[in-house]
């Protein structure tokens, strides 16, 4: 569906920016068209996404001309959860569930931000990585080819940002919140802007919710 602007009412639940224009999806659609796009970037077989507009796939797989970024935007709705102790793995158990959902289609990463019996120093103050509840996902070296793979992942994490309780999404030098009324990418403002690490260029952050005060 192509939009054109409106209020936040009558807008769909995602939307791609793609060459012919904002195309809107419900979330269903974007789930599917995130997940096969990914498979399909690993060689596997994908649903069928023959509902899908082909515009949206190719964004998704390629992301925009020129220089790679967020195209997918969605809203979703922050659910109220009981707060979690950490697993075996050093994860919250909702942590822990999008990991092995992640795992699903994207296969084995490299993964970091967490370790068994938790970790309490190497993030900022406050961080979710000392209470089990944030990973990181890394795509080094930082390059134009990483940083599409990394925008594969990060649209994907969006598109299921409700169904597996994510809060924040960070990738290069941006993010996305659940707790943004239109769900789209804003700059993120890292604390040394000369530090690709602390820029997020070369992994995606990706946390849970707490739950209970959060």
């Amino acid at each position: 569906m192509r939009i054109e602007n409106g209020s936040l009412l009558l807008r769909p639940e995602c939307t791609v920016e793609t060459s012919e224009g904002e195309v809107g999806l419900d979330r269903d659609e974007a789930q599917l068209a995130t997940t096969a796009v990914a498979l399909l970037a690993r060689g596997m077989e994908a649903p069928d996404t023959s509902n899908i507009d082909e515009a949206v796939l190719q964004r998704l797989a390629n992301g925009p001309p020129g220089d790679a970024g967020p195209s997918l935007s969605c809203r979703a709705a922050a659910s109220d959860l009981q707060e979690q102790q950490l697993t075996a793995t050093g994860l919250t158990p909702r942590a822990e569930q999008l990991r092995e959902a992640m795992t699903e289609v994207f296969g084995d990463q490299i993964l970091g931000g967490f370790a068994p019996g938790g970790i309490d120093h190497g993030h900022g103050e406050d961080s979710t990585h000392y209470d089990g509840r944030a990973m990181d996902i890394f795509f080094r070296p930082v390059t134009e080819e990483n940083r599409r793979k990394g925008w594969i992942l990060a649209h994907w994490l969006v598109a299921h940002a409700e169904d597996l309780h994510i809060q924040y999404v960070i990738f290069d030098d941006r993010f996305w919140s659940v707790y943004s009324s239109r769900g789209q990418w804003r700059d993120y403002d890292a604390p040394d802007p000369g530090n690709e690490i602390l820029r997020h260029l070369d992994h995606v952050h990706v946390d849970v919710l707490g739950g209970g005060t959060d």
